[in-house]
């Protein structure tokens, strides 16, 4: 619920479990105060129905953020109130036939919240306007095609040419003489004289 002079946020939990007379002792005790405060006070509170409405106080903050914008921390319980349910009737056995009537009530609690005074009421800060980024200047590039001088050119291509030559001699050359000889040196087996058996000799 929303209107020109106040902005207003609600949060309902019904058909709870729970005697309205009851709740209703929790209620006078955060109605008028701030969300954290009241906050404080029903986690002080011992009694059941603390537990509950806290639940739709918490319900009634997330309503705010959510849906309004509203900073949960500047506002203000403007009212907190709970509403008869409806009743549900059980029956007990009692001695000699006799019954008894068993009373089940149920309560709707409601929860509303204000904006508190001189407060910010939107979380979300303004969005500037939007600016270009500033394009970051491109690294300047070398021409690949750049002439080397005209003495290191010289040079790298008479290396070039040097060593090519080398190259090719070598390949058609065959083994060095010096390992030629060592092979020519190298002496043969002797072989070794055939020895005479006895039949040879008898011939």
């Amino acid at each position: 619920m929303s209107t020109l002079e106040t902005q207003e946020v609600r949060a309902v939990a019904k058909w709870v479990h729970m005697s309205p007379r009851k709740a209703r002792l929790v209620t006078r005790h955060i109605s008028g105060r701030s969300v954290p405060e009241a906050r404080t006070v029903l986690a002080f509170t011992q009694r059941a129905a603390a537990r509950e409405i806290e639940k739709v106080l918490r319900s009634a903050v997330a309503n705010a953020e959510a849906n309004h914008g509203l900073n949960g921390d500047n506002l203000v319980v403007s009212a907190a109130y709970v509403d008869e349910g409806p009743v549900m009737k059980r029956w007990r056995a009692r001695a000699r036939g006799r019954v008894a009537r068993i009373k089940k009530p149920t309560c709707h609690i409601t929860v509303k919240l204000t904006p508190a005074e001189g407060a910010i009421t939107h979380t979300h800060a303004p969005t500037a306007a939007a600016v270009p980024p500033t394009p970051a200047p491109e690294p300047e590039i070398a021409p690949a095609d750049e002439a080397q001088p005209e003495g290191e050119a010289q040079t790298v291509e008479e290396s070039e040419r040097e060593a090519e030559p080398e190259t090719d001699e070598e390949s058609k050359q065959g083994p060095e003489p010096e390992a030629q000889a060592e092979v020519a040196e190298e002496p043969k087996p002797k072989r070794t004289p055939r020895k005479k058996t006895d039949e040879t000799e008898d011939e």
